[in-house]
């Protein structure tokens, strides 16, 4: 069969590639460059663990090398502190893992090295495509440039940016608004006062620093500076920049300190949904098919979730068929999660751009309004909350309708529709998983992120199971039925044991997909609910396509 086509090798693009390869689905990365281009020392990107914990899995080795966790986050305003959130176990006072800030020429280095591993991917620089053309069968990709040619594959990916080909081929429109923030940015290398601490300072006291600064620790004691500029105005001149690099350093050092100055540049922020993400074989993701970074929220983040959805709906496409339904799916969920986080930016933004909400506070109280702004802000540069938090896919049409009083659902999905008594768990349905240590039924233990990507997981909830090797326990209770009814399912999956999992008892069962998004949570073992869940899953039966070449 043929490959998998993804128009651009950025960030997204290769992530994808990994996503694919993990999933054994071959694939080719066009890349509109004859080379990878060098990015300059501000351009980086701040991934929630979890989104680092994925890259890990696709191979990029030196991740946590490479970038940085912080040990705190301050948020400001003039000398007052007003949020403040410790990073570490929460057992000991913190609130979790920090944020990884990585530079992006880090971040792409790995992935291409991680790629360059892979027989089942290859990147072709010098590739612009120029025009697409699709039958019921696959794709057909015209590039220009250096590698010139036709190219055939079973899908094309548009992950190329956000003057994307591939959109424009498409017809699809691109509505959203330009410029609703504008930045300078600058990387220094710099002794700053809590060094492993990022902060926002709204209004720093002292000339020069402007009305908000951002600073986030790098490695080799480089930062990287963020400032709010008027929506409305010239480009920052040479001198102003310095001026603003001075006035923020005399606000938090007393005096200016020597820095070197690695790279600044200037940017605005677009807020942009595409009307569509699928047309037939062809999708879009990435910056091709949205454009954020308003208060905090991280484009780069939300590509990553692009490439980790679509990834394994593809591979069933491509492996065994898979219905309009899954690959709808994909357009459902992840359009909806984006549109959904630039709402929440749209109705808060005003408020904080505005400059009111912080001229609430009077001496040294904060009204309990402006805290919630405060937090809010904090969360949206964070990636937790409205703004930013993984995406819980509750209306996808993989999953059933909430239950309604007694717990009995009905399903749209061309599947039977199960009415299981449905178990409990801190995980929302179409929520991501928590992750926690689990035990294989070859004894080998693990973390449950570590299994993620490639089929569904079946997650048994079992307290007592880690005390006892897998041959004493893989003969008792619920193992064999349950392991026999795993086995009969639609799809490929893998049965897991957790010692224990938040909000759940025991015996609880757990469906994961492989992205990591709760499928169903049960009590006990129903074999028929199981397979109707797992069905649902998948999207129901595969769409019959004539003369398949089998895999």
């Amino acid at each position: 069969m043929d490959p998998v086509i993804i128009a651009g090798a950025g960030p997204v693009g290769l992530a994808l590639a990994l996503c694919l390869a993990r999933h054994d689905v071959p694939s080719i990365v066009l890349g509109e460059h004859d080379h990878a281009p060098s990015l300059s020392a501000e351009r980086t990107a701040v991934l929630s663990p979890e989104t680092a914990g994925l890259l890990v899995r696709l191979g990029h080795r030196g991740l946590h090398a490479s970038g940085a966790t912080w040990e705190a986050w301050r948020t400001l305003r003039r000398r007052q502190e007003v949020v403040r959130v410790e990073f570490g176990d929460p057992a000991s006072g913190g609130q979790g893992p920090s944020p990884l800030h990585i530079g992006q020429e880090h971040l792409e280095r790995g992935l291409r090295e991680a790629l360059a591993e892979q027989a089942l991917a290859r990147i072709v620089p010098g590739a612009r495509v120029d025009a697409v053309e699709q039958d019921d069968r696959g794709v057909s990709v015209r590039t220009k440039g250096a590698n010139a040619t036709w190219w055939r594959g079973s899908h094309l990916i548009g992950c190329d940016g956000p003057r994307s080909t591939v959109r424009k081929l498409l017809g699809v429109r691109f509505p959203g608004r330009t410029a609703v923030d504008r930045h300078a940015v600058a990387a220094l290398r710099v002794a700053l006062p809590d060094k492993g601490v990022a902060l926002l300072h709204r209004e720093p006291p002292g000339p020069g620093a402007g009305t908000e600064v951002t600073a986030r620790p790098l490695p080799d004691g480089v930062w990287r500076l963020d400032w709010l500029l008027p929506a409305r105005g010239g480009p920052l001149t040479s001198d102003e920049l310095v001026s603003r690099i001075r006035g923020t350093l005399m606000a938090w050092c007393g005096s200016v300190p020597s820095y070197e100055l690695l790279g600044s540049s200037e940017y605005p922020v677009h807020q942009r949904l595409a009307r569509r993400w699928r047309a037939g074989r062809v999708f879009l993701a990435g910056d091709a098919a949205h454009l954020m970074g308003a208060l905090g929220a991280q484009g780069l983040e939300e590509g990553l979730r692009d490439a980790d959805n679509l990834a394994w709906k593809l591979s069933l496409a491509w492996h065994h068929g898979a219905s309009d339904t899954l690959l709808d799916s994909y357009q459902a969920e992840r359009r909806g999660a984006v549109g959904a986080r630039l709402r929440a930016t749209d109705q808060v933004l005003p408020l904080l751009r505005a400059g009111g909400v912080w001229h609430t506070v009077r001496r040294s109280v904060l009204s309990g309004s402006a805290r919630r702004h405060a937090e809010l802000l904090t969360d949206g540069h964070l990636g937790r909350g409205p703004l930013g938090a993984a995406p819980v896919y509750a209306r996808s049409p993989l999953a059933l309708p909430a239950p309604r009083g007694s717990g009995a659902a009905t399903s749209a999905s061309s599947a039977a529709a199960p009415s299981p008594l449905l178990g409990s768990c801190a995980t929302p349905v179409g929520g991501a998983v928590v992750d926690v240590p689990v035990t294989a039924l070859d004894g080998s233990r693990a973390r449950l992120y570590e299994r993620l990507g490639r089929d569904l997981l079946v997650v048994l909830v079992a307290p007592g199971t880690g005390v006892w090797e897998s041959r004493h326990w893989l003969t008792a209770g619920l193992m064999p039925r349950l392991a026999k009814a795993v086995a009969a399912l639609p799809t490929t999956a893998e049965l897991l044991v957790a010692e224990a999992y938040p909000g759940s008892t025991a015996h609880s069962v757990l469906l994961i997909r492989p992205d990591g998004h709760l499928v169903t949570v049960m009590t006990g073992c129903r074999p028929t609910e199981l397979y109707a869940y797992a069905d649902l899953a998948r999207g129901g039966p595969p769409t019959p396509v004539q003369d398949r070449v089998p895999h």
